[in-house]
């Protein structure tokens, strides 16, 4: 839920709510990572993302819900053309590149952060890729 300064609430039919906020996490599914691997490297994107963005959307985003998505592409380089896009369409992104310390060698291209930043603005970048399954 999102709160006014003055600490009375919006809701979305109030001419006073933000656009949707969300955010982003793409995996490269191909990699094939274990449960807890995968979880630490998506969370490494989030924050990496979050850390990129406006202070005026990572408020809005925290008072929102912090709602967040996590999609799926099958190959690095299906990663490295989603972070280029979302660069270029000027979004807070962070492409995780593994350090190599468990079950990847550094360097591999994990996953890319995008936003928070307005739905449709990132959906133009990712609204094709599927739900991580």
């Amino acid at each position: 839920m999102t709160i006014r300064e003055d600490q009375s609430p919006v809701t979305d039919a109030d001419p006073a709510a933000p656009s949707r906020i969300k955010q982003v996490i793409v995996v490269n599914a191909a990699l094939d990572l274990p449960p807890g691997k995968l979880a630490a490297q998506v969370a490494h994107g989030s924050m990496l993302a979050f850390l990129r963005a406006s202070p005026e959307l990572q408020r809005a985003w925290l008072q929102s819900g912090m709602a967040k998505i996590v999609l799926a592409v099958t190959s690095a380089e299906a990663l490295a053309d989603i972070a280029g896009k979302a660069e270029a369409a000027g979004l807070a992104a962070g492409l995780i590149q593994d350090a190599g310390r468990t079950v990847l060698a550094s360097g591999t291209a994990t996953c890319v952060g995008i936003g928070p930043d307005e739905a449709p603005r990132i959906d133009q970048v990712t609204g094709a890729l599927r739900l991580l399954p």
